[in-house]
């Protein structure tokens, strides 16, 4: 009986520990391909806004990017897509704006999406701000989180380069095992 417990138990572990090898891979593919202005919206997944409209880092690197992206490429017009979770004094998408508008983006440029709760709504929601027809988009967050974000933009029949915006040294271990799980359950479930 014992025998077959640790056997059980070591193959429990083998194949843990090759799933969480493989979904690190999964997500580093993520990081590619590179946006380089071919695609006419980009569009920012929201994250955590502080009390106050004070951004969360992964928030205020992915803006960053966007701000250096944008500036690169004028023609590119930008979606910020983030609803208010119940812990946020205002939507994702409007603390974007507000920031992308303080560093000189022209408000022209900005479209507003503040109703989603996911990435996936994220997407789908932005989507119908895309004018019709149109497939290709760039989507900006950590790098982390491009892998299941490119995965659900094709879902939605959306082909997506990315910005790649860096995770915070102080979240990164954290925000990486949760996006594992969130990964894994996006290949199994669809969305």
């Amino acid at each position: 009986m014992k025998r077959w417990l640790v056997g059980g138990i070591t193959i429990v572990v083998c194949i843990g520990s090759a799933l969480y090898i493989w979904l690190g891979q999964e997500m580093k593919r993520g990081t590619q391909p590179v946006a380089d202005g071919t695609a006419q919206y980009a569009i920012v997944l929201g994250a955590k806004v502080k009390p106050g409209g004070i951004l969360s880092l992964s928030l205020k690197n992915r803006l960053e990017e966007t701000v250096t992206y944008l500036n690169k490429y004028p023609h590119v017009k930008v979606i910020v897509s983030g609803g208010q979770g119940a812990d946020e004094d205002r939507t994702e998408a409007s603390a974007m704006l507000s920031y992308l508008q303080e560093k000189g983006i022209d408000p022209e440029r900005i479209l507003v999406e503040e109703q989603s709760t996911s990435t996936y709504e994220n997407l789908l929601f932005s989507k119908e701000l895309l004018p019709e027809g149109t497939k290709q988009i760039t989507i900006v967050s950590n790098d982390f989180h491009l892998q299941r974000a490119k995965y659900l933009a094709n879902k939605l029949q959306l082909e997506a380069d990315v910005v790649v915006a860096k995770t915070p040294k102080s979240v990164e271990a954290k925000l990486k095992i949760r996006e594992r799980a969130a990964l894994l359950k996006t290949y199994i479930i669809g969305h």
